[in-house]
């Protein structure tokens, strides 16, 4: 049996971070029903901004927030579609949704209108900047509340250049594992307690928790943005390498492993430099930037593979910066579950797993996302409405049914 098995989540999400929560929790067990307005979730066309396919039958840009759930289309403005929504939260266990508190208000879905209706139900809202202060009304995405607002872009980026261009989502995904933590404690609790709870996660304050380091140790002076030429630890940064590829050396404790760098690297001549072997010393002296330049000159005298090997073999911390073509063919990728191939009308495609895995369960299987409307009339039924009431409701335009993806 599944953790999540008999859980069943209403989601009311756009793009990616709180439908991607509801993902997870499809992935382990619950029953999530997706609804979407008559004009569906714009995720659905995010491939053209993701650079890949988005089809009815093969649109991973859309899977990878929104397997494993059943969709329904429903009209929240007619009477009829808000009354079969209420009819979904009525033995639900989860409300999900990243719509604006505003917008929550005036259709009477705000946490503080249901929980006297549902008082079990668990109420978890994905927000921008939070529920408050003079950014809470406003409209939330990666780029800007976690990427930029968040700290991400101007903490990250090497000092002097412009801010790095991250992978669409790169926040959002973080965010979803937290709101889909933070959904599985109020759960728990519940059991102990028998009350729902309301739960928030916002991408600004996911970004500044991401980021705890630099946020705790500035107050100290320690600067940011920084500098791969100016860091604290030489050995402990990133590097380019004789074929034009990054690896990132990860040698914190720099007395100690700092002789044994410089001769594997070639440079014997620089054992035991007294300017350069004690890095507290080096500090003092400023001379961070010498050694790195040195070490920057060894370094591309290697191919990336003969450094990781050379490294490796010597118990040094080492990684190639891998790019995603390169995790395509990581053996270890595969033997860990990280990514799984799903059959597309295009051929065998990857998509990557949710990271938390359980040892009494198999591998997870995959329901890819179906058109917009597909399960509509099937989760009427289940609810209790006739064949009838359900052709009634699909004229009057309360709900809507199967619909090809309009792009």
């Amino acid at each position: 049996m599944k953790p999540l098995e008999g859980v069943k989540v209403v989601d009311l999400t756009t793009f990616l971070a709180a439908p991607t929560a509801a993902r997870v929790l499809g992935e382990w067990g619950a029953d999530v029903i997706k609804v979407e307005s008559p004009s569906g979730d714009p995720g659905r066309t995010q491939g053209a901004v993701f650079g890949m396919k988005y089809e009815d039958d093969e649109n991973l840009g859309f899977d990878m927030s929104n397997m494993n759930k059943r969709f329904v289309t429903i009209n929240l403005k007619h009477e009829k579609g808000m009354a079969l929504f209420h009819k979904l939260l009525s033995d639900a266990d989860v409300f999900v949704t990243n719509v604006r508190t505003k917008s929550l208000k005036k259709m009477g879905l705000d946490y503080d209108s249901l929980k006297a209706q549902y008082p079990k139900l668990i109420f978890a809202h994905c927000l921008g900047y939070g529920e408050n202060g003079p950014e809470k009304d406003t409209a939330g995405f990666d780029v800007t509340c976690y990427m930029a607002r968040g700290g991400v872009f101007g903490t990250t980026v090497n000092e002097g250049d412009a801010p790095m261009i991250p992978t669409n989502g790169f926040g959002d995904f973080q965010v979803a594992m937290c709101i889909a933590s933070g959904i599985c404690a109020a759960l728990y609790n519940r059991n102990r307690t028998g009350s729902g709870d309301k739960i928030t996660v916002s991408l600004h304050h996911a970004a500044a928790f991401m980021l705890s380091t630099a946020m705790v140790s500035a107050q100290y002076g320690n600067h940011y943005p920084k500098s791969r030429r100016k860091v604290i630890c030489p050995t402990n940064n990133v590097f380019k390498t004789k074929d034009g590829k990054w690896i990132a050396l990860c040698a914190p404790q720099y007395d100690r492993d700092y002789n044994k760098i410089m001769t594997l690297l070639g440079r014997a001549d620089l054992v035991d430099n007294e300017n350069y072997c004690n890095c507290d010393h080096l500090n003092e002296l400023g001379l961070n930037s010498e050694v790195v330049d040195i070490m920057d000159e060894a370094m591309k005298q290697f191919t990336r593979d003969e450094l990781i090997k050379l490294f490796k073999k010597n118990d040094l911390p080492c990684e190639a910066c891998y790019e995603p073509l390169d995790m395509y063919e990581d053996e270890q990728v595969w033997a860990n579950g990280i990514m799984t191939k799903l059959n597309c009308p295009s051929g065998q495609r990857n998509i990557t797993t949710a990271p938390v895995k359980f040892q009494s369960l198999p591998d997870p299987s995959y329901k890819v996302t179906v058109a917009q409307g597909s399960d509509t009339e099937q989760v009427m039924a289940e609810l209790g409405y006739t064949p009838e009431e359900i052709q009634a409701y699909l004229a009057e335009g309360a709900v809507v049914g199967k619909t090809a993806l309009k792009k």
